[in-house]
């Protein structure tokens, strides 16, 4: 299929402001981040002190009536899977939308991948699956990622996140990095979720906007939900109006945290407006330690 010049520009402009952050951001932490989530089973041998007890291998150990220990080596290249929220509620921010942050994260992302010849692939969704590109090696590919990134129109504005979580599940034979880049304003995530990260390492980058939270006093305006296409009025320069609204807002991003917390996925917040690359610089810096802790 053709590509559009105005598309090709989108992804040469976000290949020249990321660079910096690839090359030197994650030129270590990226792999740190990663550490051991490759891992591929080497062999058993007998237990010494000093070993985790989580490694023994009881089935192993009952059978030779000592302590045995499994033991694994890391892969050489690890599978990261995107899957990028391009629903009706993510097509709101300002500076720029919701929907475009999470494109030029999972776009900084991809490139990370290729930098360390790793897989990576997207899965893009709205209402429902729109478009999915199998992982691959290679910068070239990588670039391919962010071109589909770019240019996708969802054809649909209500968001399935359940199902594209389910649908990653069933798409992923072996032990891959999920990273799910979503505000997560959607019903019945949490168990689909749950099951995907049983089997897999699970990042959970949420974009929000800050209005979402904080309304301006600017009198009675009119908000559309940009899902459901109504429309409703709301007095903002109501003091009570605005202090229920950002209580709601705010019990729903805790709840959200709490809910990634209980599932084992980490949680990365990123807000429009604000420079995401500093977030993510402490997330990773966060991940990485308590991985080298373990």
């Amino acid at each position: 299929m053709p590509v559009s010049p105005e598309i090709l520009k989108q992804v040469k402009a976000i290949e020249l402001r990321t660079r910096g952050l690839v090359g030197t951001l994650f030129a270590g932490e990226y792999r740190s981040v990663f550490r051991g989530q490759g891992m591929e089973f080497a062999e058993v041998r007998s237990y010494e002190a000093g070993d985790d007890f989580r490694t023994i291998d009881w089935n192993v150990s009952a059978r030779l009536g000592t302590p045995y220990v499994k033991t694994f080596t890391e892969e050489r290249e690890l599978t990261l899977m995107l899957l990028v929220d391009q629903s009706g509620s993510t097509r709101f921010g300002e500076p720029v939308t919701k929907a475009a942050l999470a494109v030029e994260v999972a776009a900084v992302l991809a490139l990370a991948a290729a930098f360390h010849n790793d897989r990576v692939g997207a899965l893009l969704f709205a209402d429902q699956v729109e478009r999915v590109i199998p992982p691959r090696k290679g910068r070239r590919h990588a670039l391919r990622v962010i071109r589909d990134l770019v240019a996708f129109e969802p054809a649909g504005r209500r968001t399935n996140l359940a199902a594209s979580l389910s649908y990653a599940s069933r798409l992923l034979r072996h032990h891959s990095i999920v990273v799910v880049l979503s505000d997560f304003i959607a019903e019945g995530w949490e168990r689909p979720l749950r099951q995907l990260a049983a089997r897999h390492e699970v990042v959970a980058i949420t974009v929000d906007d800050p209005r979402e939270h904080v309304l301006p006093d600017a009198g009675w305006i009119e908000m559309l939900d940009a899902e459901s296409g109504r429309r409703v009025l709301v007095d903002t320069g109501s003091r009570d109006v605005r202090t229920r609204i950002t209580g709601l807002a705010t019990r729903r991003r805790d709840e959200r945290s709490r809910t990634l917390t209980s599932i084992g996925a980490d949680e990365v917040a990123l807000e429009t407006g604000q420079d995401y690359a500093l977030p993510l610089r402490r997330a990773f810096a966060r991940r990485a330690r308590r991985i080298h802790r373990g």
